[in-house]
């Protein structure tokens, strides 16, 4: 485990996730520009930043939605930039997009089933998320469509998790949903954490964040402004780097000066 007790980051750790660099167009913009970082095993990372900041492209081009200008994603060591996401995710990477993309003419059931197209070995099955998430057992037959936004951002979770994924990226997972739901699914996080799952997620709430990451990085206009744990930076530096203003730098951990 690479995150103690308190929270904090053992930033010497090898990464289970690396982005290294990273460019990204769309047409002539440049929606991600140079952005590294590094995702360490067992930690919850989240990317933070107002729209159009770039977070869901770097967050698909991770998953093998979009191909990269240049720059290089590695999972497990292993460069990962040229595989398509399908081989992505049967390696471990698995998202929940955002708006969550489900099929709304297909029942729970079988979104879920879909979710197991590609899925590794290990402790999440559709049986685990019905008895995670209690209301669906009774409601398997029922059309996604029917469904409430919060109850369908559930069904987009468990079926990521189906794919028993290493890395579960959740991008914009409030997105849309009245705040006590929102409390809900985030307080179902420790649960998915504890079955060894790593979590890098996108989220334009920045108090959400700060609760539950061991580890934040701010985008603006597809470069990053801030990068720290949440104990080592200060609501004036979160605020300067989500709106471009003076004196946004990257957080230091307690300690550490310029080298000479």
């Amino acid at each position: 485990m690479t995150v103690s007790a308190d929270g904090k980051r053992a930033d010497s750790g090898t990464p289970l996730l690396e982005v290294r660099d990273l460019v990204v167009h769309h047409g002539q913009l440049r929606a991600v520009d140079a952005v590294s970082l590094r995702v360490l095993p067992g930690e919850v990372y989240a990317i933070i930043g107002a729209n159009g900041a770039g977070k869901s492209t770097l967050m698909r081009t991770i998953a093998g939605l979009h191909h990269p200008t240049s720059g290089s994603v590695l999972f497990d060591g292993t460069d990962v930039t040229g595989l398509r996401p399908e081989r992505r995710a049967a390696r471990g990477i698995v998202m929940v997009p955002e708006g969550r993309r489900l099929f709304g003419s297909l029942s729970v059931e079988e979104n879920l089933k879909v979710g197991a197209t590609y899925a590794r070995q290990g402790p999440w099955t559709i049986e685990q998320v019905y008895e995670m998430f209690g209301w669906m057992r009774e409601r398997r037959k029922q059309l996604t469509a029917q469904l409430s936004g919060g109850e369908q951002q559930t069904v987009a979770l468990g079926r990521a998790l189906v794919a028993n994924p290493r890395v579960l990226l959740l991008d914009e997972l409030s997105l849309g949903l009245a705040p006590v739901v929102v409390q809900r699914i985030y307080g179902m996080l420790p649960q998915i954490l504890a079955t060894g799952l790593t979590v890098l997620l996108v989220e334009q709430d920045v108090s959400q964040a700060l609760r539950v990451a061991s580890h934040i990085q701010c985008l603006l206009e597809g470069k990053t402004t801030l990068e720290g744990r949440p104990a080592d930076v200060t609501a004036d530096q979160v605020e300067a780097a989500y709106f471009g203003l003076a004196g946004a730098a990257p957080a230091r951990p307690p300690g550490e000066g310029s080298e000479p």
